[in-house]
This record gives structure tokens, C-alpha cells and sequence, in this order.
């Protein structure tokens, strides 16, 4: 299987969270390499763009589940 990112000849960006979805778990966690099926330089960036929206509050650090 070829990577996501290489297939479609882009880069990941902070811009795009349809795309940076696809690579959280439903806990918001970054999958991993195995699991997304990215080479190593796009799962390097990916983190990094991930990292930096959430930073922006772009995408949460934790989803929420449920009350107290």
C-alpha cells in the first residue's frame, strides 16, 4: 500500500483537517505508522502539522467522554 500523502502527491498542512482527521484515533491520539500506512517523512510531518493545530485549537488535544 502506498502512503496517503504520496498517492495523491501533497504534503500534510494544518490547513486541512478533513485530511489530518483521517490520522487521530477516535481518542485524538496519532496513529502510528503501521496503522496509517505513511512513510516516514509524510508521518514526520504529519505529527508536526497535528501538533500545530492543535496548538491553534484547530483540532482538540483529548475528546471528550462523557460527564464526571
Amino acid at each position: 500500500m502506498k502512503c496517503f500523502f504520496c498517492q495523491y502527491n501533497s504534503s500534510p498542512s494544518f490547513k486541512d483537517l478533513e485530511n489530518l482527521e483521517k490520522f487521530l484515533s477516535p481518542r485524538k491520539k496519532v496513529l502510528s505508522r503501521e496503522r496509517s500506512g505513511l512513510c516516514a517523512k509524510h508521518q514526520r510531518k504529519l505529527t508536526q502539522e497535528i501538533k500545530y493545530a492543535r496548538f491553534l485549537a484547530l483540532i482538540p488535544y483529548v475528546s471528550y467522554q462523557g460527564v464526571k
